[in-house]
């Protein structure tokens, strides 16, 4: 009786420590230790595969800043190296254009309007001289200019360039007309696309538009 007794005590002290270190594996499956924890138990410890692992808490070493790029023009730069006309065809261009502007400003209605009409063609292609003497020698036009005896006189100056290729330039030309009529004196402002194409070894205007209402520079008839 006293060894069936001593063999169940031990039974049952067995089957209590089993319980308990299951209880102890499961609270550690559901509460791992933390990186603190692990640091106090174990100093700076080891990784999963045995490698040395550095204390979370060493200190990092400062990055150095990036320094910021500045843009810089070099000494020798010539913007004329980066576009597709020298500076004497760019400013033979620039100026045909100014000049048929104030030419196209500066009239009087007891000119004779074919007359007009062939000075604007002489900066012209061929076209649109065709179409300028169409609309200044309009019947309408003519009339209303005779009737108000209206004398104008522009002055004209490029204010950008709008397109360019090395065929043709579209320049934003501003243009301020002093006109005289029967009601007085006034100053008309405006703003026009020219567009200038080469012709040969020459410069011919091709288009003339407001500059608000655009100018795509299509030099297709």
């Amino acid at each position: 009786m006293s060894t069936q007794g001593n063999d169940r005590g031990k039974k049952l002290a067995f089957a209590g420590a089993v319980v308990v270190l299951a209880a102890v594996g499961v609270y550690l499956t559901m509460n791992p230790p933390t990186s603190g924890e692990a640091t106090a138990q174990g100093g700076e410890g080891r990784t999963a595969t045995g490698e040395h692992r550095p204390s979370e808490t060493a200190a990092v070493a400062p990055r150095s800043p990036v320094p910021r790029q500045v843009a810089k023009t070099p000494a020798n730069f010539d913007v004329y190296d980066y576009l597709p006309l020298t500076r004497q065809e760019l400013g033979a261009a620039a100026d045909l254009a100014r000049r048929f502007t104030e030419s196209y400003g500066t009239f009087r209605y007891d000119e004779e309007p074919a007359a007009f009409a062939g000075r604007l063609g002489a900066f012209s292609t061929e076209e649109f001289a065709a179409q300028l003497t169409r609309a200044m020698t309009d019947p309408a036009l003519v009339q209303r200019n005779r009737a108000d005896q209206v004398v104008s006189r522009a002055s004209a100056r490029v204010e950008t360039i709008r397109d360019m290729t090395a065929g043709q330039v579209v320049f934003v030309v501003g243009s301020v007309r002093h006109v005289t009529d029967k009601d007085g004196d006034k100053d008309e402002s405006d703003r026009f696309a020219v567009t200038v194409i080469k012709a040969g070894g020459d410069w011919r205007v091709y288009d003339l538009g407001l500059a608000d209402e655009g100018q795509d520079g299509d030099t297709t008839p």
